[in-house]
């Protein structure tokens, strides 16, 4: 710990210059950033659990006192013998392969991911690719935006129906896109890199036609192709159980203006992230940061009186209220600036983020803490700015509320992994919201989150961090986010894999229209899909690499297509399974370096 001023002034300290994590020369004046020397023998104090930084980050309290100068002389002769062992042991665990033990041998995450991101093929629409793998899908959607004069060909479908939200797509690229930042030289490894970004530029490809920003503050926005709502019992995407290549029913389009703040900054995320994986492309790469600030500058010039949630305007997204009703957008706001800060290294915009990220902590309930999914990004924007805190250094004025970024983090992960804070099934499955839809999406993102902090400060060299009153280590937070995954693929009561085609024992029913439906060149209509959808039989087709809802509380599963609690899977969950295998997928032998595109470093 630093001295006091007291101490100080009894002692004077000496300041000496130091590097960044981000390559900035520091100032020798800077208690921040200085490495203060008193020379004295230990540290006052272990840093193993302490705030990470502590309040000086990058000082070391040497205390070095010399009594006797034969006792010195040994005791250099010894510790530069120490040194050099520890210099030969290094090298040798460096060249040796590496062993990580906190993945169960039997789970095979190679396979497990190659599967979650092969359901996103399955879920494209518009004019489907020749090459692609799932073989019982076609064009579908080829009309979508004509009722609004506009093109919205593409995108996803979001679930078992063939409904396209803009919210979930934007999240869904967002959660990609980040990992595939964290995570690039584990997906080049298992030559999945080629992949994740197809899946996210089909995406972004999308979301890049859903909005339009004109001179002015006019804004428009398309948050919703497809209806939930039936009008005189009229065929609709919930109605009507028919493959997408086979809708003949009508197909509105929900519109918004710039209240839809939101929307539009989950947009800006999504946009703002993917730059940065494209950025080899500097066209396509500069066209999305482009667009993601034209929308950032004018969704935060609106009235802030007229700033809300999209699903709270009738013709914006009360066909999306019963599926995903947005409860708050400041921490959209927040997600959404962070990561324009990220792509454009433009302080401005982490200004704007930790703004939104303090206003969002003061309005959060405790129905989302601890919680990262489709409608709350507020941990994981903790997480980010920890992580800019720790390898960017931005220094003031930000750093209180990064400070209070990293204690958040803290806070959220102690819930994960403490049994007083956050109930669990009898099987392990943690429960952030017991009471709330379908439970493995949550469970994922925790492990993601849990994985990823594990890798931020295992890069800072400390063993651990605490909150209040509890320590955990970087191994306790692996353990949490390989349980989770286990249980998901299979290590769970009902020994059910929740990721279809996973393992000898899977859902078989999945609420899921084109996998249900036969793919034999015949056309059915909605009487038809009825038949399908109450079927006893297993579906046609396989979905392979949907996680379907999973499990209730006490770990019961009921596998039938009719009950979409159990069975339906959803575009933004599995981005959530993806992030949690890629975090935990061990690097390959060769690759002694991983690089982080994220925070450039190896």
């Amino acid at each position: 710990m630093p001295p006091t001023t007291t101490e100080s002034q009894k002692n004077p300290v000496t300041y000496m210059h130091t590097v960044s994590e981000a390559g900035r020369l520091l100032p020798s004046s800077s208690r921040w950033n200085s490495i203060a020397l008193d020379f004295k023998l230990t540290p006052k104090s272990s840093i193993s659990y302490e705030s990470i930084p502590s309040k000086y980050p990058k000082s070391v309290d040497c205390n070095l006192v010399i009594t006797d100068k034969k006792h010195f002389h040994i005791f250099i002769i010894v510790a530069v013998a120490i040194l050099f062992a520890i210099i030969g042991l290094a090298l040798l665990l460096h060249f040796l392969p590496q062993k990580h033990n906190h993945q169960d041998s039997s789970i095979n995450l190679k396979l497990a991911i190659n599967q979650a991101l092969t359901f996103y093929d399955a879920q494209k629409s518009g004019n489907y690719p020749r090459n692609s793998s799932v073989k019982y899908r076609g064009d579908s959607g080829l009309q979508d935006g004509n009722s609004a004069k506009t093109n919205l060909i593409g995108g996803y479908y979001d679930s078992g129906n063939n409904i396209k939200f803009t919210f979930t797509t934007a999240y869904t690229m967002s959660l990609l896109s980040w990992t595939a930042m964290e995570y690039q030289t584990k997906f080049a490894d298992i030559d999945e890199l080629d992949h994740v970004r197809d899946i996210i530029k089909w995406g972004t490809d999308y979301l890049l036609k859903v909005f339009i920003t004109s001179t002015g503050s006019n804004l428009t926005l398309y948050s919703q192709v497809g209806s939930t709502i039936s009008t005189n019992n009229e065929a609709n995407d919930i109605n009507c159980w028919q493959r997408p290549e086979d809708m003949s029913y009508g197909r509105p389009v929900s519109v918004c203006d710039g209240s839809a703040t939101d929307l539009a900054g989950e947009i800006v995320a999504a946009l703002s992230a993917a730059s940065m994986v494209f950025k080899e492309d500097k066209d396509y790469s500069g066209k999305l940061v482009q667009a993601a600030e034209s929308l950032f500058e004018v969704v935060t010039k609106e009235d802030p009186k007229k700033q809300g949630t999209y699903t709270n305007v009738d013709a914006c997204g009360k066909q999306a209220r019963m599926l995903y009703n947005s409860s708050s957008y400041k921490d959209e706001l927040a997600w959404g600036a962070t990561w324009l800060f990220l792509a454009t290294k433009n302080t401005d915009y982490l200004a704007n983020a930790t703004e939104y990220f303090l206003s969002a902590k003061n309005d959060e309930t405790m129905l989302d803490k601890g919680v990262f999914y489709w409608n709350n990004k507020l941990n994981a924007v903790a997480v980010l700015l920890a992580g800019i805190r720790y390898f960017r250094d931005p220094g003031f004025p930000y750093e209180d509320v990064l400070k209070l970024s990293s204690n958040s983090t803290h806070s959220f992960l102690c819930s994960y992994l403490f049994k007083k804070y956050m109930s669990r099934t009898p099987g392990g499955l943690v429960l952030p919201k017991p009471d709330n839809g379908p439970l493995l999406q949550y469970a994922a993102t925790a492990s993601f989150l849990s994985k990823l902090y594990s890798d931020y400060i295992e890069h800072l060299k400390v063993s651990g961090a605490s909150c209040e009153t509890d320590k955990f280590s970087v191994g306790t937070l692996r353990d949490f986010a390989s349980s989770q995954v286990n249980y998901i693929l299979g290590q769970n009561p009902m020994k059910m894999s929740y990721l279809v085609g996973y393992g000898d024992n899977f859902p078989v029913q999945v609420h899921h229209r084109s996998a249900s439906i036969p793919w034999d060149k015949r056309h059915y209509n909605c009487n038809d899909g009825k038949t399908w959808l109450n079927s006893k039989k297993p579906n046609p087709q396989v979905l392979l690499g949907a996680m379907v809802g999973g499990p209730d509380t006490n770990d019961n599963f009921i596998d039938q297509r009719s009950n979409q609690r159990f069975t339906e899977p959803t575009i933004a969950s599995n981005a959530g399974l993806v992030a949690a295998l890629i975090a935990l997928q061990d690097p390959s032998s060769n690759s002694h370096d991983l690089k982080n595109s994220l925070w450039e470093w190896t």
